[in-house]
């Protein structure tokens, strides 16, 4: 059984097409066991066209946009509703990738469509309950359009433009700053600031110095009090030995005298 004809109204009809850039060389560079390469010719960067889908009918449509390259391309909806009477731009975004002229028309696009449900909750059920006859399909291909002679001589002029234009912008730098240096007001504010700051340093240093002084002074007090308490201990001990040997003499003395005169 032959499938529907597609409701949707598609912009462009037939083709998908994308515009390359005036590309620089093939570059390459070892970063320690790395190699890192960056692309060139006229795809090294994204390149962005639009599809309008538009519902005429008085019901609103289910759709799906698929595509034969799916890491190449970025779609942005790549599905949804489109109410009754409205339309969607739906953004195609061909990535980045090293151009090769015998793989142009390998890339094709299609979008399915079918009337949604009155009561629909879920799309994904839809989709799948959904029966082939109440399918509707368009397919595209994908067009690469290589830049133009003048594009490229545009793109020269305006790299160009770009490079005197940062080299303009860079010499008139200076002159900017040194006509903000010679402002008197901002040159006082500096200086008193610069004074202020040098006045709070001598301040932190003679602070730092006084707290290292009273440092010294408490410590080296402590020790004086230290040593004039161990010498007078020491003083007291010998004081205590030399009692007690005086002591035990005059016992041996008087032992010996009371033993004489006892015999």
């Amino acid at each position: 059984m032959a499938r529907p004809e597609q409701v949707l109204l598609l912009e462009p009809q037939h083709e998908l097409k994308f515009r390359g850039k005036r590309g620089g060389p093939r570059l390459s560079y070892f970063y320690g066991p790395l190699l890192f390469t960056f692309l060139s010719g006229p795809f090294s960067d994204v390149v962005t066209t639009n599809l309008k889908l538009s519902n005429p009918t008085d019901r609103n449509v289910c759709f799906k946009v698929k595509t034969t390259a799916p890491r190449r391309y970025c779609v942005r909806p790549n599905s949804g509703i489109i109410d009754a009477g409205t339309s969607i731009n739906v953004s195609v975004m061909l990535q980045p990738f090293e151009y090769d002229p015998n793989e142009k028309s390998k890339h094709k696009f299609m979008v399915q469509s079918m009337l949604a449900p009155p009561d629909m909750t879920d799309m994904e059920g839809v989709w799948k309950e959904a029966k082939p006859e109440e399918l509707m399909d368009s397919k595209l291909r994908c067009v690469f359009e290589m830049p133009t002679e003048n594009e490229k001589t545009h793109d020269m002029e305006s790299n160009k433009m770009s490079s005197s234009l940062l080299k303009s912008e860079s010499s008139a730098l200076p002159v900017k700053s040194l006509s903000s240096t010679l402002n008197d007001g901002e040159v006082k504010n500096f200086m008193e600031e610069c004074k202020r700051l040098q006045m709070e340093a001598q301040r932190l240093r003679e602070e730092n110095k006084q707290i290292r002084e009273d440092d010294g002074f408490r410590m080296g007090k402590s020790n004086i009090m230290s040593s004039q308490h161990a010498s007078g201990s020491m003083k007291r001990e010998e004081g205590l030995s030399a009692r007690s040997v005086a002591l035990i003499l005059l016992f041996f003395t008087v032992g010996v005298i009371v033993g004489k005169l006892v015999l």
